[in-house]
């Protein structure tokens, strides 16, 4: 799966998932707000702009757009360096268009900051940090060179400097603010979203994993009587001689079985689906197939099922999310137990329980808190030398945590023993505890009657 993973998050650093289209649209929205605002400017209060100037400027941002609608599909989708440049261009021609109306003394000079936003919602990091660089380039040099406002008297309007630097350090916190944030929050969703995936491709490879067990269980269990059927009737009419009546009996005996070997091929995949037997199981044995990849990897694994009637145990249903959310659990006990592992179950009359404990040093204290979030690495690197693995931790744990709390689980990490200890002072059962509860009537499924079977077998006639 780490492969299969690798390549899927990889996916995501890669800028080409923005459309030219969408970027275009932002542009035209700009571009009518520009024009828009000189416009009440000169006929509304009477400003003395440079018209001509300002309206080329935004001509060629409009050239842009036309060139763009008019040679590149509408589906076309952008690389990294390709959204790059267009951000740039924007942000650019804004700042040209603020050093002709004013600079700082504009009160639209804040929104050099959308450029910057954009590019920490849709480009990787180091690209929004030279657009942040860019940005701040911008809003310094406007602060001294630009062209002053005028009114129709010829009065030139300027705020006082203290202003004009609150102007400046208030850009320069917003780009640096709304970068940081906005960078921060699609992290969190890209990182949720692959996660998500992953939780669905595991469900659905441990759901055609046991679809596949379950069809291969029905087919030997249906088709062997008839397949040695045939085998015998076959062996015996290689013996009798081509006038025997009885072999027109025993070829239309072969049709009959290769005919129910047919039916039985046909409904092989509802059975092995839905068959009861196959689905449903008790809860000791579904935790013990649940651990059974990890039984052989260096480690001993204890199953304590307490000191309950087993009549009154359980029966549950075979879901794919329980078995592999409790395998990615048991896994990872393994993974950081020193020599055992414990899995312990229990029941009542209104909830089942089930503790997995190992003898390692246990979780980190101060990963406890996001236990169970995804790609908890890249927030809280982890330098302990002896506990290298944790480096990896997180996408399971979120995985698991995600299928069980799907099946009407409640789930509680936690640690047998202080981290800091010694390690010989370590108990049995100090490591790492993971408590899973389901309430008996969320999990539990009633016994039902069985269902008819494919026919009676038939007779073997000598």
């Amino acid at each position: 799966m780490a492969d299969h993973d690798t390549g899927l998050f990889k996916s995501r650093e890669r800028g080409n998932w923005i459309r030219l289209r969408t970027l275009v649209v932002l542009r035209w929205w700009a571009i009518v707000g520009q024009a828009s605002a000189l416009i009440i400017a000169d006929r509304v209060y009477h400003l003395n702009l440079e018209m001509g100037l300002c309206f080329l400027v935004i001509g060629v941002s409009v050239a842009s757009n036309l060139v763009a609608g008019f040679v590149f599909a509408e589906n076309k989708r952008l690389s990294e360096q390709d959204t790059l440049l267009v951000v740039l261009f924007d942000m650019l021609q804004l700042g040209l268009l603020l050093y002709l109306t004013g600079g700082l003394h504009n009160p639209f000079s804040i929104l050099i900051v959308g450029p910057v936003t954009v590019s920490a919602s849709a480009l990787s990091g180091r690209s929004t940090a030279f657009l942040g660089m860019m940005a701040l380039v911008i809003v310094t040099l406007l602060m001294q060179f630009y062209l002053p406002l005028r009114t129709e008297e010829g009065f030139v309007l300027r705020v006082p400097y203290v202003f004009l630097l609150g102007n400046w350090v208030a850009i320069v916190i917003a780009v640096l603010f709304l970068g940081v944030y906005s960078r921060w929050i699609v992290q969190e969703m890209q990182a949720m979203s692959d996660a998500v995936q992953a939780t669905q491709m595991a469900l659905a490879r441990e759901q055609k994993l046991t679809d596949l067990g379950g069809v291969v269980a029905a087919a030997a269990h249906e088709l062997g009587t008839p397949l040695a059927t045939i085998k015998l009737t076959s062996a015996e009419l290689a013996e009798e001689l081509a006038d025997d009546p009885e072999l027109r009996d025993d070829a239309l005996l072969i049709r009959e079985q290769a005919d129910r070997c047919r039916d039985i091929l046909r409904s092989m995949g509802r059975a092995g689906k839905d068959d009861l037997h196959l689905r449903r199981a008790p809860l000791t044995t579904l935790i013990e197939e649940a651990a059974e990849p990890h039984v052989d990897r260096g480690k001993r694994i204890h199953f304590d099922h307490g000191t309950q009637d087993p009549v009154t145990q359980p029966t549950v249903l075979r879901r794919p999310e329980v078995i592999h959310g409790l395998r990615n659990l048991i896994q990872n006990a393994v993974d950081f137990a020193r020599e055992n592992v414990w899995i312990e179950s229990g029941w009542d009359d209104s909830f089942i329980t089930l503790r997995i404990v190992d003898d390692g040093r246990g979780f980190p204290p101060d990963m406890l808190g996001r236990i169970g979030d995804p790609f908890i690495r890249r927030r809280a690197p982890v330098s302990d030398p002896q506990r290298p693995e944790y480096e990896g931790m997180g996408l399971g744990l979120f995985i698991a945590k995600t299928l069980l709390e799907r099946s009407g689980a409640d789930l509680t990490f936690a640690n047998g023993s202080e981290p800091f200890q010694a390690r010989a002072d370590h108990a049995a059962r100090s490591g790492a505890l993971v408590e899973v509860t389901w309430p008996r009537a969320v999990i539990e499924v009633a016994k039902a009657p069985i269902g008819p079977g494919l026919g009676q077998n038939q007779p073997i006639r000598g």
